[in-house]
């Protein structure tokens, strides 16, 4: 499919959007998305792949360009959504219980920054609902090299914070079948208390139960190969961190990564990951503006920096090897190869899709791909 409809298309859509508020303008696509996937009308979005392959964490990435959590929290639009041209998906946060979130308004344009404030709340129709939609997806049924998808779980809300872990291991457990990774969400400023879990001891506590219900999970969803030998389910897991931490607890974190992550190499298993990072309570390059001091996470341009900063001392700290996924500010082809330069291994695009469009992935896609040429 050529980029010209795809940019026109939005074009013409986006003023339409923009005039609505922000959560009904989210709301109204994916409903758009998820009726008119498989029929003429996807030709508005839908857009060739960009054949850009790399192993990372084991797995095989069509690209390196992918969607982040939070615009699909309860999976209703994969296929649609990989229409776009994505190398990966990620859908969720999904809680084990269905929840409503934070109360309305809770997302906020400022567009002057090319931003979002989002106060969402992880809200969701919970688990069962979000595995159902899902076994649904027919993505793996394409020919060729499907894109792959990552599942991300979270607690729910009135989960208290000494019993996040029992939230996880449900998400964990309930996903795990499914899943090419599993992204765990301990970052997100919208659920209180959460990003505490990304301290020293409770995050070691946290990746010791998630490493120890793995392995049993590899097991019991194993396979068995034509020469009869038993072939383990392995699942990725990636952790996803908050850019707004200093650099002695980014240090602590990939620390704590890399000791599970070489235990799990010693006993030749698939591993961790990291994703850098979630949305920040930062408001230094947005003073002024309107919207900007409303509560909740600010993505989009203003968090490039942050972002990429968090990326580079994580990659410096973990090696060549440590699978990294960088997320945060990519609104532009070039911004998505500086997440490149500083460490990355994958990126993912959000806001940047609702200030550019989807025209927005295959530019990230080529750029990336092409970069050395």
């Amino acid at each position: 499919m050529p980029l010209l409809p795809t940019r026109l298309s939005y074009a013409l859509a986006r003023p339409l959007l923009f005039g609505l508020d922000a959560e009904a303008a989210h709301d109204a696509t994916m409903s758009a998305l998820a009726r008119a996937h498989g029929t003429p009308l996807a030709w508005a979005w839908c857009d060739r792949r960009v054949d850009d392959p790399v192993t990372v964490a084991g797995l095989q990435f069509p690209n390196r360009v992918g969607l982040a959590a939070g615009l699909d929290k309860n999976a209703r639009c994969i296929d649609a959504l990989g229409g776009l041209g994505f190398g990966f998906v990620e859908v969720g946060t999904v809680t084990p219980l269905g929840q409503p979130g934070n109360p309305k308004p809770r997302m906020f344009r400022l567009p002057q920054a090319q931003a979002l404030i989002n106060r969402l709340g992880f809200n969701n129709d919970g688990l069962d609902a979000f595995i159902a939609n899902v076994q649904r997806a027919k993505f793996r049924q394409q020919t060729g090299k499907p894109m792959l998808l990552g599942l991300n779980i979270g607690k729910n809300a009135a989960t208290p914070t000494e019993r996040a872990t029992d939230d996880y291991l449900a998400g964990l457990t309930g996903v795990y079948p499914h899943a090419d990774y599993v992204t765990i969400n301990i970052s997100s400023p919208n659920t209180q208390n959460l990003r505490t879990l990304q301290a020293d001891a409770a995050l070691d506590a946290l990746l010791g139960a998630l490493a120890e219900r793995r392995a049993m999970l590899a097991r019991e969803h194993a396979s068995t190969s034509a020469d009869g030998r038993t072939q383990l389910r392995r699942v990725p897991l990636f952790v996803k961190i908050a850019p707004d931490l200093d650099e002695a607890q980014v240090a602590v974190i990939a620390a704590t990564l890399k000791r599970y992550a070489d235990a799990d190499n010693a006993a030749d298993q698939l591993g961790w990951g990291l994703i850098a990072t979630n949305t920040t309570l930062a408001r230094d390059r947005v003073q002024g503006l309107p919207h900007a001091e409303e509560t909740g996470g600010l993505s989009g341009a203003p968090l490039l920096a942050a972002s990429n900063r968090v990326i580079a001392q994580l990659r410096q700290a973990l090696g060549p090897a440590f699978p990294i996924i960088g997320v945060g500010g990519v609104l532009t082809a070039r911004d998505a190869l500086t997440k490149i330069e500083a460490g990355a291994d994958l990126v993912q695009i959000y806001t940047g899709l609702i200030y550019q469009g989807p025209a927005l992935v295959r530019e990230a896609a080529q750029a990336i791909r092409d970069r050395k040429a």
